[in-house]
């Protein structure tokens, strides 16, 4: 990007609130400009309104915004935007059909079956971006070599394939014509094992950008930021590559500045904005995902791994039930924060607005309705003033009365409340990464970044901030340095072995030479293109694939000619897994060439060499811990190489404002930077008193230790189950044994590993010392089904003779034992059928692993007549261990906490969180009771629905008004059951938990205060708290979903969902399958219930369909919604699926599924949904009902058609449906990243 003609380059970042401009004009000077993304009322587009504000003021002369602009003076134009984000979120983009194989008609829309919140009731999901289908009548299957097949073709992969029925082109050419004459010019083409996505997209956003310069940009160079980091030109730019334009131009920024000026030292990018805060980690080369999802919709695509969580300026602030709260919901460009005078409501900018530490000065008049006036702090106040007016009602009048906070005091709060909740990701991207937080550089950038970058790096234990000069803008300068990148891939299913290296090399030669061609087409000499190349590798068996390069490890007699990337599989894996698998074969997913044309911006302005002190612009008032001190306000531009500034004080440009906190002190290194060493905390003086501020802080501490154990179990765990499936929780525990965090959230985990814990400590009494870890799982000690193994691990404090803390990791192991594979019996009516049982066993005593014991007790169950042993003792042993290191991490961390804050006060904050929990429950509870007093109802409510077997769940509420709380009686339940139906009284306070929450409506802690308001009657030997050895397995998948019905009935909260998990299991000698599948959710008021998704008390991932017939002899047949399943109602169910399995082996297939007889009720007057059934095809055509439960023996050519309840449907079918309501007018910011990917997996188990 060198200015040889004497022609203007710009850079422009279109962001969610602000564009930022960055040019360089003829001669080399820089300019830049900062403008709102949004502005109707003044300009269309603003990449180009500021593209013609530079233009008419360098040179002089009036551009009217209605004319398209001169490009003589223009040659390149650079751009990161987030119009295809946009598109995304707001479904806006070009009009498309899907071309899908007959039976996969609502693939899409099913998608993985997991719903994005588990909370919800009503289920929100993404539209699909499809308006019509076509389905095809083709077939192509994997080719297995079954008699009367035809002869095999060979695929793109190397895989065998069988065409069963081609294309009839014909009769699709007319159905497309009809598609072309009602106005669609875009397909999505979705056909099984076709390993291809053909779109042809209109790029509108171009179009309407070019037409704002004459010749439509004809000989202007325009390249567009990919999702990965790279430039492509304008006509290959394509919406699925860019979701992150803008955030990636920000990585590559500080890459190519920070990295380099701090010597090779790891840098964690923090890009706070108006709308989020993006954060990243570069170590020297970029680290990429190749799965994400954005605004609900996953994409495979290369993308920087770029996590982003809804705390910008923009984000909102609340008071709620004594917890401040920083978003998700933002103010957005437009209305914008109250300071923007546009009625906006009170955000994270206001509240520095307040402290002081931005100065409306030094903003342009950009904003009010004539986008003409300054920044408003008397609004910021006023907005301020309402929510710590709530703050101080609940201080003087709430469970521990205090003084009332100063508004001061009330922003100070909720900024720090910001900045922890900003943290949480940078220790998910490190720590639990097994990085040093304190070992990299923070590097911040963004408008919004400069005001808490010294409070980020101080929790976090760094002691460099470096903020480059253009901070502000550092996202528009990345695109100015970025280089163009071509990429080419292909699918591969080769095995990773000496006999494939020479195909390998072949492939990967290929693809070198499209990127080449490529680029050398858009005018890069061949001295200035690299390559790399990639290896997708994954172990067989395994769904963990790594995108590996070979770069640092150059090719040996044993590996391909492009390099040693079994080594570097092999390296990285340890790296991030802490183990290898060496026995494993390794399999390669795709070949993958990654071209770049060096083409970056050579920046020459450099600052001015000292003269003297620094001159201090003005001193202004700043308002800190303790109160307000004198600032020194310092001018960016007049600052030289060499100067010094102490903290506090402000330095501040057109398009950032740094403050630097007291205790660290500023430097302007040579480049125009600035260096802030970070100086160390002021000794802590929190008191065991409640602060509403430090509640909210130790909620964040409290959930980030068990995010971060979860990490540990993940990367240290060997099996499936817990590695990929991450079905998992992680907790930490008063020493009570009351739960006080636990993260991510299964439901059917909820509450239940606390009940584990306080059995122990009753169990054990003073037979529990520094260095044993617990193991449990029977029922009677709060296990929920055997194959879920907790383990407990007691943290101990100097001085203290008892734990002063628990942690504690509960796992799903694929094989304990059992009379069947998978430890998940449909016939068991014995506990001891269903695997090893562990009552109280230590797992670890004195430090040392009981490796012989537990696996004595692992096999024990092959004892029994017609039982076996475990099947894969060596997974059991090395996810055992790996749960007890996420112990030992989680103990590191509550260690750190006490040695910060001192173990009263952390037990005290232990309590409040625990309190405030319990307040939101009877906020809750009192406003239900109100609502029905005022109607003239009763405070008691009750409700009654039966498994299929006719066994009644009864429960009866009574609801205390003026204490807000309730009595949950099941009293009337039916007795304990002779098959495995019976759940055990962990899985019913799971399932009230979870119902507690779905009650409440909002993000509360999930602990043991959830429960206090409530006391729960259980009868015992009912079938929700049956004896000591009856059969468990079917009560927590199946039972639960019951007891979750009957509570929120009782609530009239919405009508029954589809109430089972209909788990299928598939198995022979060589092979074994186990799924749950998806039906339709229950309306609720305001609502239509979401067909095809799982609810309540699971959320299982569908396997992906390819991989399902690549991996298991069966061919999906169908996999679709069930039409009219759904209940009738003012607002209807949802509907339920058909999904067939056709068989390709003998194999014994096993069905426990529960609404084959009782259908999912509806409410005032909505119709219930249908009922499920499980139908057998056999091969002869004979049609059997195998009913709710069976195992049965299936042959080649039988087919089992499953089909899922509906949900229940709400209101009178005859009231018409009010209109739709409009969209809130805040809504919530979708995070990303890999560390909300991985929250949202193990959310889906």
């Amino acid at each position: 990007m060198g200015n040889p003609e004497g022609r203007f380059h710009f850079a422009i970042d279109r962001g969610g609130t602000f564009t930022d401009v960055f040019a360089q004009c003829p001669g080399g000077r820089v300019r830049v400009l900062k403008l709102l993304s949004e502005d109707p009322a003044n300009y269309a587009d603003a990449p180009t309104e500021g593209i013609r504000r530079i233009l008419e003021q360098e040179g002089g002369i009036v551009l009217p915004r209605d004319q398209p602009l001169d490009t003589s003076r223009i040659a390149s134009i650079r751009m990161g935007t987030t119009v295809a984000t946009n598109a995304l979120l707001e479904r806006q983009g070009e009009r498309v059909a899907l071309l899908v194989t007959h039976g996969f008609r609502d693939l899409l829309h099913i998608g993985t079956q997991a719903r994005s919140d588990l909370f919800d009731l009503a289920v929100p999901m993404p539209e699909v971006l499809y308006e019509e289908v076509l389905e095809v009548e083709e077939r192509v299957v994997l080719y297995r070599g079954e008699p009367s097949t035809g002869s095999p073709v060979k695929g793109r992969t190397g895989d065998l394939l069988e065409v069963q029925q081609p294309v009839d082109l014909e009769s699709l050419r007319g159905k497309l014509e009809g598609l072309l004459s009602r106005g669609i010019r875009s397909l999505a083409v979705v056909f099984m094992h076709s390993y291809t996505w053909a779109q042809h997209e209109q790029q509108r956003y171009i179009q309407s950008f070019r037409c704002g310069f004459q010749g439509q940009l004809k000989d202007v160079q325009v390249l567009f930021m990919r999702s990965d980091g790279g430039l492509a030109p304008m006509d290959a730019f394509s919406g699925s590559r860019a979701v992150l334009s803008g955030p990636a131009g920000g990585v590559v920024g500080y890459s190519a500045t920070t990295y380099q000026l701090e010597g090779g030292q790891p840098v964690i990018g923090f890009d706070m904005g108006g709308t989020s805060t993006d954060v990243s980690r570069y170590a020297g080369e970029f680290e990429h995902v190749f799965e994400a999802s954005t605004a609900g919709v996953t994409l495979q695509a290369p993308q920087l791994d770029i996590n982003t969580v809804a705390a910008g300026g923009g984000s909102r602030l609340f008071f709620r039930s004594g917890l401040f709260v920083v978003g998700p919901e933002s103010a957005g460009a437009h209305p914008g924060p109250a300071c923007y005078r546009k009625g906006g409501p009170v955000t994270v900018t206001d509240a520095n607005l307040v402290l002081g530490r931005l100065l409306p000065a030094s903003f342009p008049c950009i904003f009010g309705p004539g986008e003409d006036q300054p920044l408003s702090p008397e609004a910021s106040r006023k907005a301020l003033e309402n929510v710590a007016t709530e703050v101080n009602i609940f201080l003087t009048n709430g469970p521990c009365p205090a003084s009332p906070l100063s508004l001061e005091e009330v922003a100070m709060g909720f900024v720090r409340v910001a900045n922890e909740a900003m943290c949480r990701p940078i220790r998910a991207l490190t720590q639990a990464r097994g990085h040093d937080p304190s070992a990299h550089v923070l590097a911040c950038f963004g408008g919004a970044g400069g005001q808490h970058a010294c409070a980020i790096a101080r929790a976090l234990g760094m002691d460099t901030v470096h903020i480059h000069r253009h901070s502000g803008l550092l996202s528009a300068l990345g695109l100015a340095l970025a280089d163009v990148v071509h990429e080419a891939q292909e699918p591969c299913s080769l095995p990773y072995i000496p006999e494939t290296f020479v195909q390998l090399d072949q492939r990967l030669s290929r693809l070198e030479e499209q990127c080449v061609d490529a680029l050398q087409a858009q005018g890069f000499p061949r001295s200035q293109i690299s390559t790399e190349s990639f290896l997708h590798l994954r172990y067989q068996g395994t769904d963990c694939a790594l995108m590996v390069s070979a770069h640092q490890h150059p090719a040996t007699a044993h590996s391909p000619r492009a390099g040693d990337f079994g080594a570097a599989f092999v390296e990285r894996y340890m790296r991030e897994f802490g183990f290898v698998i060496p026995e494993r074969p390794v399999v390669v997913d795709n070949v993958r060439v990654r071209g770049t044309g060096r083409s970056g911006l050579q920046l020459a302005d450099s600052p001015k060499a000292q003269t003297g002190p620094p001159r201090v612009d003005k001193v202004t008032q700043c308002y800190f811990e303790g109160g307000y001190q004198e600032t020194p306000v310092y001018l960016l531009g007049e600052l030289s190489c060499g100067h010094q500034l102490q903290g506090p004080c402000l330095i501040i440009d057109n398009n950032s404002t740094i403050l630097v906190e007291p205790g660290c002190q500023a430097e302007m290194i040579k480049t125009g930077d600035i260096r802030i060493s970070v100086g160390a905390e002021a000794p802590s003086t929190v008191g065991t008193k409640l602060d509403p501020i430090q509640l909210s802080i130790f909620s964040h501490r409290f959930m980030s230790i068990a995010e971060q154990m979860g990490r540990i179990l993940q990367r240290t765990a060997i099996s499936t189950n817990i590695k990929e499936r991450l079905d998992f929780s992680c907790a930490l525990f008063g020493p009570d044994g009351g739960l006080v965090s636990n993260a991510p959230h299964i439901p059917v985990h909820l509450g239940a590993m606390q009940e584990t814990v306080q059995f122990q400590i009753k169990h054990l009494g003073a037979d529990l010392h520094p260095g044993d870890v617990l193991l449990s799982n029977h029922p009677s000690a709060g296990g929920s089904h055997l194959p879920d193994l907790t383990v407990i691990t007691p943290v101990f404090w100097a001085a203290q003779t008892r734990p002063v803390f628990y942690v504690a990791s509960r796992g799903h192991h694929a094989d304990i034992g059992g009379i069947t594979p998978g430890s998940m019996p449909p016939h068991s009516t014995t506990l001891q059928q269903e695997g090893a049982v562990f009552l109280s066993f230590k797992l670890v005593q004195g430090g040392v692993f009981q490796e012989q014991a537990v696996t004595e007790a692992l096999r024990a169950p092959g004892k029994i007549s017609g039982c076996s042993g475990t099947r894969n003792l060596h997974d059991n042993l090395s996810d055992l261990r790996a749960q007890v290191a996420a112990n030992q991490k989680g103990i590191q961390l509550v260690g750190e906490l006490i040695g910060q804050y001192g173990l009263e006060v952390v037990q005290a904050y232990m309590g409040h969180i625990q309190e405030n929990a319990e307040l939101a429950v009877r906020d809750m509870l009192r406003a239900f009771g109100t609502s029905r007093q005022v109607q003239g109802l009763p405070l008691e409510v009750s409700a009654e629905d039966h498994m299929d077997d006719g066994s009644p769940i009864r429960l009866r509420v009574q609801i205390n008004l003026s204490q807000g709380s309730a009595v949950f009686d099941f009293s009337g339940t039916g007795p304990e059951v002779f098959g495995n139906l019976n759940a055990p009284r962990a899985i019913t306070l799971s399932a009230l938990i979870y119902c507690l929450r779905c009650l409440v409506g909002r993000d509360i802690p999930l602990n043991q205060g959830c429960l206090a308001p409530v006391h729960v009657v259980i009868p015992r030997g009912s079938i929700l708290d049956p004896s000591p050895e009856a059969a468990v397995v079917g009560g927590n998948v199946l039972t639960s979903q019951r007891v979750v019905d009957v509570i929120l009935g009782a609530f009239g909260a919405c009508a029954a969902s589809q109430g089972c998990m209909n788990n299928v299991t598939l198995g022979n000698a060589h092979m074994g399958y186990y799924e749950t599948v998806a039906g339709g959710a229950g309306a609720g008021p305001g609502w239509h219930g979401r067909s095809g998704v799982h609810s309540h008390m699971t959320n299982t991932r569908i396997t992906d369909p390819e991989i399902l017939e690549s991996r298991y002899p069966v061919i999906l047949r169908r996999f679709e919604l069930r039409p009219d399943s759904g209940g009738q109602g003012r607002f209807r169910g949802g509907d339920g699926v058909v999904r067939e399995l056709l068989f390709r082996e003998e194999a014994l297939l096993s069905v426990l599924t529960e609404r084959r007889a009782f259908r999912p009720y509806g409410l005032y007057g909505g119709k219930p949904g249908a009922s499920g059934l499980n139908l057998l095809i056999r091969k002869d055509g004979r049609t059997v009902n195998l009913g709710a439960k069976t195992s049965v023996t299936v042959y080649p050519g039988d087919v089992f058609c499953l089909h899922t309840p509906g949900g229940g449907g709400y209101g009178d079918p005859e009231d018409p449906a009010p209109p739709p309501g409009s969209p809130p007018q805040f809504p919530a910011f979708s995070e990303r990243g890999s560390v909300y990917e991985y929250r949202r997996a193990q959310e889906a188990v």
